[in-house]
């Protein structure tokens, strides 16, 4: 799910590895990578975090994939945990035709420093995969990691959409929200996020056009208003 940066290329339609396409959950013109992105800002108050503690869990995964450094090795994650959490995080932004996924980006390296940084996210996260686990043992008599793709698409599915889940998916609802939510704000804090955005930092400009006319009838405003404040009373 990638949002399409201004002067980029057409994006390249592809399958999409974690859900089917749901009319009534995602919009049909917009890949489910697109609605991830969208979801980064709240992400942070939805699992409890503030921008610096995103920014030190940034700056501890892009270090963690510097040419050179040593095999990470998960603090917060069990053996078990992590092949998991690398899994998970990439079904839900997978590698696609403009950037890698979620792995090449460092996100479970940033969940790790999350987890172990912020102990009130810990029983949530290690819960919900103890559920993922579960799930896929009661369905297909095998852990998440020995399901085949289109088991854990099957998983997935019941859990993505929230309106649609069944009440007696909850836990797994609830996990699967806070994880998508966190993977978002990893990727996109991430060095290979940032170059999606197209974010090019503080830069110089020759002129100032002003904001775009469509972000400025979204807000419901134009240059043509009076800047003067409103006398009350």
């Amino acid at each position: 799910m990638k949002q399409k940066a201004e002067g980029s290329g057409q994006r390249v339609d592809r399958e999409l590895p974690v859900v089917e396409p749901n009319p009534e959950a995602e919009p049909q013109a917009m890949e489910r990578r697109d609605v991830v992105k969208m979801l980064t800002a709240a992400s942070l108050a939805a699992v409890g975090l503030g921008a610096p503690e995103i920014a030190r869990a940034a700056e501890h995964a892009n270090a963690a994939l510097q040419q050179g450094a040593p095999a990470y090795k998960p603090v917060f994650f069990t053996k078990a945990e992590w092949p998991m959490v690398q899994s998970l995080s990439e079904l839900v932004i997978p590698r696609d035709a403009r950037s890698g996924g979620a792995i090449e980006a460092g996100v479970p390296e940033f969940m790790d420093f999350i987890m172990n940084e912020n102990k009130g996210s810990q029983a949530w996260m290690r819960s919900g995969l103890k559920w993922l686990d579960g799930e896929c043992t009661r369905r297909f008599r095998r852990s998440w990691v020995r399901c085949s793709a289109a088991q854990q698409r099957e998983v997935l599915n019941d859990i993505a959409f929230p309106k649609k889940a069944a009440p007696t998916v909850k836990p797994g609802v609830e996990f699967f929200t806070r994880f998508r939510d966190l993977t978002s704000s990893g990727f996109w804090t991430s060095r290979m996020g940032i170059q999606d955005i197209g974010y090019m930092g503080n830069i110089t400009l020759s002129e100032w056009v002003g904001c775009p006319e469509p972000q400025l009838t979204k807000l419901g405003v134009s240059y043509k208003m009076s800047m003067h404040a409103v006398r009350r009373g």
